[in-house]
């Protein structure tokens, strides 16, 4: 079978998506299939660019910035991606059948490629969704009901429609889209995200890199954006203040980065640091080298999601520390499991109260850890994921 897997961004960019994407485009390798891999890349010389690489076919094709632009550039660009992806890969398209289409979200803008490709093949399509936008931004405050949110809508209803298969990234979102979002879907599943089994491991470098021998260490890593609600986490660190053998490392960017930079240097807050985003390979090094994962999601957000981040937490054993929106049954999925903490977002006594227990008691601490590890082998390894996708080819 051909998979060709689309995505709005691949390796060396340090997203999430991008590495999912990767771990997934070799375990499709891996269960003897061939996997294709078609991303925009803002930095390319040509129009199309084709190679192979660790095996997989990975097509790159020269888009507008998305990364790091202006929102309206940003929007703009994006919105253009259907259209520039298929004019400057459509010699590669027409003679390359596939037998599948997997596409993530975010991006929303991928449905009217998908079409296409559905239409030149007479394949099957699976969306990965694991971002409802634009309802998380109205939930957030960053977009209002008018004529932008009414765009992206559209957008997003139409990426849906050129969905044979949905899978969403939790429980609660079966739920969400049963009231009636996006219309009548082909089909609904739970996809939970995924990770190769290949567990980091610690080796002090980072701790000692950034001076950190000795202390407790919570570490954030990933977006640092309005839905993550990172002065959630700021409260947390002036909480924790009294407890001078603790410390918080947010590692990572986004819209949110100088002010909460701003807003730590304000408040004294001697206790964090911020670093910038890093690779990959560097990135889970940082994780193994310390002790607890936080996750923090904005208490506005009515749609649920599982953070990207906590894969590379369960991957080197680290137990989690969560606030998050009410009704997110990743609270469920984590205590049930033993594999750490979690709180409602804004219940800011019960978070310092959790954030206590695991910095003063380090078997509590190892026992979680191995908890989150065991809940990874059990519901989020990578070939579950990859079998997940390729049966949608057979079903009706």
């Amino acid at each position: 079978m051909r998979v060709l897997l689309l995505v709005d961004c691949y390796l060396p960019s340090t997203k999430s998506s991008a590495k999912l994407v990767h771990d997934l485009a070799l375990e499709i390798q891996r269960q003897g299939h061939q996997a294709i891999v078609v991303a925009p890349d803002d930095a390319l010389d040509r129009p199309c660019d084709v190679r192979q690489e660790a095996g997989v076919t990975v097509v790159r094709v020269r888009a507008g910035r998305i990364k790091g632009a202006l929102l309206p550039l940003r929007a703009f660009n994006e919105a253009r991606l259907s259209a520039v992806l298929w004019r400057r890969a459509r010699r590669f398209f027409e003679a390359q059948r596939c037998d599948l289409v997997a596409y993530y979200s975010p991006t929303i803008f991928f449905g009217a490629l998908v079409l296409r490709l559905k239409r030149l093949w007479g394949c099957r399509s699976y969306l990965i969704l694991r971002d409802i936008f634009p309802q998380w931004a109205v939930d957030a405050g960053v977009l209002r009901r008018g004529p932008a949110y009414w765009f992206f809508r559209r957008k997003e209803l139409a990426q849906y429609r050129a969905a044979d298969v949905i899978g969403v990234q939790s429980p609660a979102n079966l739920a969400y889209f049963e009231r009636g979002m996006g219309g009548k879907p082909r089909r609904l599943e739970v996809l939970f995200n995924w990770a190769v089994p290949e567990s980091p491991r610690p080796t002090g470098r980072e701790r000692e890199r950034l001076g950190l021998q000795g202390r407790t260490v919570f570490f954030y890593g990933g977006n640092i954006g309005l839905a993550q609600d990172m002065d959630n986490l700021l409260r947390l660190a002036a909480g924790m203040r009294d407890e001078p053998s603790t410390h918080f490392l947010f590692v990572g960017q986004g819209t949110e980065v100088e002010r909460v930079r701003r807003a730590a240097a304000e408040r004294g807050l001697g206790n964090v640091t911020l670093h910038p985003g890093v690779d990959q390979q560097r990135y889970l090094a940082m994780v193994a080298d310390f002790d607890v994962g936080l996750l923090s999601l904005d208490r506005r957000l009515l749609t649920q999601n599982f953070p990207g981040k906590m894969l590379s937490y369960m991957q080197a054993s680290l137990p989690m520390l969560a606030s998050v929106n009410p009704g997110n049954d990743l609270r469920q999925v984590v205590e049930e499991a033993r594999a750490g903490f979690v709180s409602w977002n804004g219940d800011d006594a019960t978070l310092l109260e959790n954030a206590r227990r695991l910095a003063r008691d380090g078997a509590l601490r190892a026992e979680m850890g191995r908890n989150a590890r065991r809940l990874l082998e059990r519901s989020f390894l990578v070939s579950r994921a990859a079998e997940q996708i390729l049966a949608s080819v057979s079903r009706s």
